[in-house]
C-alpha cells in the first residue's frame, strides 16, 4: 500500500502497523488524536526536516510602536535576527554611497576590478555597525513576541517594514508529505500503542471468556522500550548538532 499523504491516511496506517483490523486496538479516536498531535510536536521540536528557515515581512503599526514588540504567528519556533532598522548608508536614495559607486566605478565589470568595491564596502559595513549597530532582540516562542530593544519612537515609523530571520514548523497539512516521513511514522505508532498499554493495564488479572487475560503492562513497557529508542534516534541521526555559544 502506499504511503500516507493524509492525517487520516496516517492514523489508519499506524493502527495496522499495530494489528488492526485483525486485532482490536483499546483507544479512543480522541486519544489517537492526541497522541499523533505529541508525535508531529516531538519531529517539529527536534527533526532538522521539521522546521524551515524562513523570512517573515512584518508591517509596522501604532500598537506596535505603543506596546513595543510584535506579535509573531504561533508557528514560529525560533528568532535569529531581523534586518537593520533605520540606515543612512544603506538607503535606496541616488545619492547614497552603494549607488556612487556603481553608477562611478562598476558601471563596466569587463573593465574594473572589484576589489576596491568589497573593500570600501567592508569599510561601510564596519562604519555601521559601529554607529548603528545591531538592534537586539528577544522572543519566546511561548508568548509570541518579539521585543525588539530600539527607541521605536524615533528609529522606525508607521508603515515601515521589518523583515525577519526566523524559523518556521512544517506543517504536514500544507505539505502533505510529512505524513510518509519514516521516522514520524514509527513514534506516532510507539506512542499509540504506549497508550493502548496504559488502557488496558487497568485491567491487569481480568480474564475474559475463554480463559484469555489482557496483557497491557507487555504493551505498555515494550512501547516505553520503543519510544526511548526513537527518541534517542532522533537525538543522535535526525537533529542538528548543538553549537556552543562563545561569548565576547
Amino acid at each position: 500500500m502506499a504511503l500516507p499523504t493524509t492525517r487520516q491516511g496516517f492514523i489508519d496506517y499506524c493502527l495496522r502497523a499495530l494489528g488492526a483490523p485483525v486485532l482490536m486496538i483499546n483507544i479512543d479516536d480522541e486519544q489517537i488524536e492526541d497522541r499523533v498531535d505529541e508525535a508531529i510536536r516531538y519531529w517539529n521540536d527536534y527533526h532538522f526536516d521539521g522546521t524551515q528557515n524562513t523570512y517573515l515581512k512584518h508591517l509596522v503599526t501604532a500598537d506596535n510602536i505603543t506596546n513595543k514588540y510584535i506579535d509573531i504567528p504561533e508557528s514560529i519556533t525560533g528568532i535569529t535576527k531581523i534586518f537593520n532598522i533605520g540606515e543612512g548608508l544603506n538607503t535606496s536614495s541616488l545619492f547614497n554611497v552603494r549607488y556612487q559607486m556603481h553608477l562611478n566605478d562598476l558601471f563596466d565589470f569587463s573593465s574594473a576590478t572589484i576589489a576596491p568595491y568589497v573593500s570600501t564596502m567592508t569599510h561601510i559595513s564596519m562604519l555601521q555597525q559601529i554607529f548603528s549597530g545591531l538592534k537586539p532582540i528577544r522572543f519566546n516562542r511561548h508568548t509570541d513576541k518579539l521585543y525588539i530593544d530600539m527607541d521605536w519612537n524615533t528609529d522606525i515609523q508607521v508603515g515601515q517594514y521589518i523583515v525577519i530571520d526566523c524559523y518556521q514548523v512544517v506543517d504536514p497539512d500544507i505539505y502533505s508529505d510529512v505524513w510518509s516521513d519514516r521516522w514520524l511514522l514509527r513514534y506516532a505508532t510507539a506512542l499509540i500503542k504506549r497508550q493502548w498499554g496504559i488502557n488496558l493495564s487497568k485491567f491487569a488479572g481480568i480474564q475474559l471468556p475463554g480463559g484469555i487475560q489482557l496483557d497491557g503492562t507487555r504493551i505498555l513497557n515494550e512501547a516505553i522500550e520503543e519510544i526511548t529508542k526513537l527518541e534517542d534516534e532522533m537525538i543522535n541521526s535526525y537533529s542538528l548538532p548543538v553549537f556552543d555559544l562563545i561569548g565576547p
